[in-house]
């Protein structure tokens, strides 16, 4: 009689990338300096793209998770330190909630907010 091992199907786990886009954009937006979330995507497309998918994109490649965080940042705020905090808190954000390894965080600031 042959036996069954399947034990390695049953022990996976599987997290949607919509999962850590969320997490992406609550962490950024939790941040002393940050005004809002900014569209990564094209004038055109960026009319028609809802608010949830706004202000990051994120790549998995080599069980890494690559994140672009699209951000418009107060004017009162030091641009260099606020992007640091960004970066930081998101790397750690998903290492902790997921235990899933990050191979970097780019900031990339479309506009600064001097009406805030």
């Amino acid at each position: 009689m042959n036996a069954i091992n399947t034990s390695k199907d049953v022990e996976r786990t599987t997290i949607s990338p919509d999962v850590l886009h969320k997490i992406a954009r609550l962490t950024t937006l939790s941040v002393q300096g940050v005004s809002r979330m900014a569209s990564s995507k094209g004038s055109m497309t960026q009319l028609f793209c809802r608010q949830e998918e706004k202000g990051a994109q994120v790549h998995i490649r080599d069980d890494k998770a690559y994140v672009d965080v699209y951000v418009v940042l107060m004017s009162d705020m030091n641009v260099r330190d606020v992007s640091r905090e960004i970066q930081a808190r998101v790397s750690r954000a998903i290492s902790e909630m997921l235990g899933m390894e990050v191979g970097g965080v780019n900031i990339h600031i479309v506009d600064i907010d001097f009406s805030a």
